[in-house]
């Protein structure tokens, strides 16, 4: 197709890593090639029994028509309860809205906000699609670096450096992906008193990893630490990676009632409301108690201590130990340089990446795409023999290398 039948807001965009990872995977396994994925963000547990059924009850019920744009007032309800409960946030079912996944409510909320001249804040590295989706809404991403020895936080004064008259968002994300930086009440005490200083800047916290922490420290939320910044706030999650509900495809938002409403006319004009049967299940897993959260966290803690210790094992590998979520992001500079059997010069951590593919069958991504080099990023969303044989590989490879 003829680039000019393409708008230009789609042509300054890329596809994302992520996706495209996930595709390449399935390629070459169709072609019969042996892949360890390490590359994919997805629990690999299986959605808890009573969440499964309680989908099924709604089909039986016959709740398979369609349902309000902003979601069943059910699920509003217990999204309302769950953020009161969890995170000390109170917001009636009207400042709510349910989306096809947070990703959903993430693009749609900067859709009805952002124009072109207006800049956003993205601390790096950052989930692959923030940039792209703030370009495809016409504004500036303003790409902040987060130093490793900082463990990738954002610091108060790089956020005061950043802010601009143009700034309209600070897309903040904890438990990050893809660093698993977590941050304490005091960072965001400091982080919460720049905000202040600076009324234009809208907040849009992407809270989705938030219960998968490994410090046993109950999540803080910026909005409990300063109620103040509520009126220009808005909270996105989902049940995702916490209920293990990928593909039921629930996230939603929580903000003030104007853009809850802007949201709902958009959607009205797009997607129209979210699945009737996944939204019952979804129902079921904010009211339930999540008893299996313990277990699954320590789960995810073994794999992350495993792959920590064997990844530091390997020369020109180092990995800092990430406080939440299931990646860890290893700097892999000191692969740089190196050549291949081939006599292929790595020169990035792309060619990182793709000696680890082609020459040890492990999928991981480059650091490039979540906007700091030289890094890779690596899923422990799989099973520890997974990681250990996965690890191996890596090594074999990276001793191949002269």
């Amino acid at each position: 197709m003829s680039p000019s039948r393409i708008s230009t807001r789609i042509r300054r965009i890329k596809p994302s890593p992520s996706s495209a990872a996930a595709d390449r995977f399935a390629e070459l396994r169709r072609e019969g090639r042996d892949i360890i994925n390490l590359a994919i963000g997805e629990p690999d547990f299986d959605t808890p029994a009573h969440i499964r059924q309680a989908g099924c009850e709604a089909i039986e019920r016959g709740e398979t028509r369609y349902t309000p744009v902003a979601g069943t007032l059910a699920l509003r309800e217990a999204i309302a309860a769950k953020l009161q409960r969890e995170n000390g946030l109170a917001y009636s079912p009207r400042e709510i809205i349910v989306t096809c996944g947070a990703k959903h409510a993430l693009f749609n909320a900067l859709s009805v906000t952002v124009e072109e001249g207006h800049e956003v804040i993205v601390p790096a590295p950052f989930w692959v699609s923030y940039p792209d989706i703030v370009l495809a809404c016409d504004g500036t991403p303003v790409i902040v670096a987060c130093r490793e020895e900082d463990d990738f936080r954002l610091t108060p004064e790089a956020l005061e450096a950043a802010i601009t008259p143009a700034t309209r968002w600070l897309v903040f994300n904890s438990p990050t992906n893809p660093t698993g930086t977590t941050y304490t009440g005091a960072q965001l005490r400091a982080l919460a008193d720049v905000l202040l200083r600076h009324p234009q800047v809208m907040v849009l916290t992407d809270d989705i990893y938030e219960h998968i922490r490994f410090d046993d420290v109950p999540p803080r939320h910026l909005l409990a630490i300063e109620p103040a910044l509520r009126d220009r706030t808005l909270v996105v999650n989902g049940v995702s990676k916490t209920y293990a509900m990928t593909g039921w495809r629930i996230g939603y938002a929580a903000g003030p009632a104007d853009i809850i409403a802007a949201l709902d006319m958009l959607q009205s004009q797009s997607t129209s409301g979210v699945s009737s049967v996944s939204q019952a299940a979804a129902v079921v897993a904010l009211n339930a108690e999540p008893t299996f959260l313990p277990e699954w966290v320590a789960t995810y803690r073994k794999r992350r201590d495993t792959a920590l210790r064997m990844l530091n094992a390997i020369p020109g590998i180092r990995a800092r130990a990430p406080g939440g979520a299931f990646y860890l992001y290893p700097h892999c500079g000191g692969l740089i340089g190196k050549r291949t059997p081939e006599g292929k010069t790595l020169a990035t951590d792309n060619d990182v990446v793709i000696h680890l593919l082609e020459a040890g069958g492990v999928m991981v991504l480059a650091g490039t795409a979540y906007g700091m080099s030289p890094y890779f990023r690596m899923s422990t969303a799989t099973s520890v023999e997974q990681i250990e044989e996965g690890c191996r590989r890596i090594a074999r490879a990276v001793a191949r290398l002269s």
